[in-house]
């Protein structure tokens, strides 16, 4: 069992006390020595040395959640309310905390005079695993053994570095001590690989991977700010496998994005700067922002989150992505959790998403592990919910395709001729859909129509369509939309497949157009794109802002 301090595992059960206490150097042998005798004359003057428990296993599972915050005296004694606990644990652990009679803790270095250090003493640092995302490894932890499995998605960071961090390892265990408390660093962050394109959609995949290497069939998603744009989407594509849904501080557009660098340049160009660091500190964590030691703890805390190309990656991804869309096809249980000064973002959020419930939390920090408020509420929300069915509605991403000028061209070629071609271009189409995860739904003459769960793949599918039927001297079109469809009977309906079919029809030769959600959804992938305006769609209400795919 190992014990984080400031990036280090504490295994052995004395550690150099130079260390510790900040000297540059672990005291000499006469002074470990000297130090011992002063300890031993201190523990006689101790009137209660049966209360002195030694280690053990049900000792360690004792101290896995910190004790409530003690008071620090300036004379440098520690006011605990149960210090026959906590003091001999320390004693045992480091050797340089002994305990004082009526109930107080004296700390011979100014850097033990603070809860912070205590609690971390205290906490179990979870292994860190990895599940195979394709060829993306991504680093998991799982924490508790609670009834329901909760997956809890940050805005940014790394899950071994949080645990350095009082606070937010108090949040952690005050999550598990409820669930099984499953953690993971999205691609491209924290000790997950780092692959050169970041999309919402392959991060799902993620999600999917983690979930399923810890044999989690439904899960609730909790995410942060982006971390619940993450949540959202997934909640929405894959209702099967979604309980309940979590936001927190969440924004839907990148106009009510939180305090952030302003664009993937800047990031790239200041990441990991203290001066960055400080300044996202103040705008985020206010209460926080003038204690050293958390200004310390947060500058690494974001270094080990991403490199300057990996935020950079991030932040242009974020800034360029809208769920706007996706929100009114959420069918599960979903809860909003917001800090005041958030109010704004986080209704409008609230109020798309349907049977949604809002709270407001106290205070103006904007990290969700500061303070007990949110995890209450959390475990407030989830005791209140039976699992409710699978929804009948998913969001998917709809692909239609056709032959332009078939009917010219099965003249030309003749009955024969025209069946054979058109038989390659059955099997080129069904290899690409196969190639990139698609659904076939329906075939008629020379059209398909399929269904993907990522927007990214079935652009990427389109595009390889056309270029494989082009060796058959054939043009074809494409259209996709992503939106909400029905189940029934194994069956898709609904208006979306409406608009995948017009915005289909709105496409030339070799051409793919989407829709402008399908445009918002695949922010990260490189896939550029053309405007072309609003159009009135055929059968459909309004006007649609449609954008074709650059080649």
């Amino acid at each position: 069992m190992a014990y984080g301090f400031a990036g280090l595992g504490l295994t052995a059960p004395v550690f150099a006390l130079g260390v510790l206490c900040g000297g540059g150097s672990a005291p000499c042998a006469r002074e470990r020595k000297a130090d011992q005798h002063e300890r031993q004359d201190r523990d006689d003057d101790c009137p209660d040395q049966s209360q002195r428990p030694s280690r053990s296993a049900e000792a360690d599972q004792q101290h896995r959640y910190p004790a409530p915050a003690p008071r620090v005296e300036e004379s440098g004694e520690v006011d605990h309310p149960d210090v026959s606990v906590l003091c001999p644990w320390l004693v045992a652990e480091l050797g340089n905390v002994v305990p004082a009679c009526e109930g107080t803790c004296r700390v011979f270095s100014p850097r033990f005079a603070d809860y912070a250090t205590i609690s971390r003493l205290m906490t179990t640092i979870p292994d860190v695993r990895y599940a195979r995302s394709g060829d993306v490894a991504i680093g998991y932890q799982v924490v508790g053994d609670g009834p329901v499995d909760v997956v809890f998605v940050p805005f940014f960071g790394n899950i071994r570095w949080a645990w350095e961090q009082p606070l937010f390892a108090r949040f952690l265990e005050r999550l598990a001590s409820f669930s099984r408390l499953i953690l993971f660093d999205k691609r491209g962050t924290g000790l997950s690989d780092r692959p050169r394109v970041l999309t919402l959609e392959t991060q799902m995949d993620d999600i999917r991977a983690v979930l399923d290497a810890v044999a989690s069939e439904r899960a609730v998603l909790f995410g942060g700010s982006q971390g619940g744009q993450l949540c959202a989407l997934f909640a929405a594509t894959y209702t099967e496998r979604t309980r309940a849904l979590v936001l927190y501080n969440p924004h839907a557009s990148p106009t009510d994005v939180p305090p952030a660098p302003r664009s993937g340049d800047e990031a790239r160009e200041r990441w990991g700067t203290r001066e960055l660091s400080e300044e996202l500190a103040r705008a985020a964590y206010p209460s926080m922002a003038g204690d050293p030691a958390f200004l310390g703890w947060h500058a690494d805390y974001l270094r080990f989150a991403a490199s300057p190309g990996a935020a950079g990656e991030f932040f242009r991804m974020l800034h360029d992505t809208d769920i706007s869309d996706v929100l009114p096809t959420i069918r599960v249980p979903t809860l909003v959790i917001y800090p005041a000064r958030r109010h704004d973002a986080a209704l409008r959020v609230a109020e798309l998403i349907p049977g949604a419930r809002a709270v407001q939390t106290p205070g103006d920090d904007l990290g969700v592990w500061v303070g007990d408020e949110v995890p209450a509420e959390v475990e407030r929300f989830l005791s209140g919910q039976v699992e409710t069915p699978v929804p009948d509605s998913i969001l998917t991403t709809v692909l239609f395709t056709d032959i332009v000028g078939s009917t010219e061209r099965a003249a030309e070629l003749g009955d024969r001729a025209w069946r054979d071609v058109l038989a390659r271009h059955h099997a080129a189409v069904r290899r690409e859909l196969a190639r990139f995860r698609g659904q076939e739904l329906d075939t008629a003459g020379d059209g398909f129509f399929a269904t993907f769960d990522g927007p990214a793949r079935a652009i990427r599918c389109a595009q390889a369509i056309i270029a494989d039927v082009r060796e058959l001297g054939l043009d074809l079109r494409a259209g996709l939309h992503t939106g909400e469809c029905e189940l029934h009977d194994g069956k898709l309906a609904g208006i979306a497949l409406s608009v995948g079919s017009r915005v289909a029809g709105e496409a030339g030769a070799a051409q793919v157009v989407v829709s402008g959600t399908v445009r918002d959804l695949v922010a990260g992938s490189g896939i550029e794109f053309e405007e072309l305006g609003m159009r009135a769609l055929k059968g459909v209400p309004g006007e649609w802002r449609l954008y074709a795919v650059r080649a």
